[in-house]
């Protein structure tokens, strides 16, 4: 990287702080939702659902058969409709897609 512009390294720097703020968008959710959630007075977890959903499956209760990493380029592109993707219940939540929430279910009203 000889003779670098200025303008390479403004891109350089804004692509960065794209990468940046896309890694960091989930965590700066989840702390805005938690926070409104508390000063509403729900519970900062569920928000007062009293269930979570399940992170293996995502809430669905499948998880497809070869995995969670296999991917096929050719058969998702030609993907025809007689060909289904092959599911398997979640063993985490056992094909519920959800737990009850554990800050809720601590402080059971009676």
């Amino acid at each position: 990287m000889e003779h670098i512009t200025s303008s390479e390294v403004a891109g350089f720097g804004v692509g960065t702080l794209l990468l940046c703020a896309t890694i960091a968008a989930p965590k700066v959710d989840a702390f805005i939702s938690a926070s409104q959630r508390s000063s509403l007075g729900l519970c900062k977890r569920c928000g007062d659902l009293r269930m979570i959903a399940c992170s293996r499956c995502r809430g669905t209760g499948l998880i497809k058969a070869n995995g969670p990493f296999s991917f096929n380029l050719i058969d998702t592109l030609y993907q025809s409709e007689e060909i289904k993707v092959k599911s398997v219940g979640c063993t985490k939540c056992q094909a519920r897609g959800h737990f009850s929430c554990p800050d809720c279910s601590n402080t059971s009203t009676s």
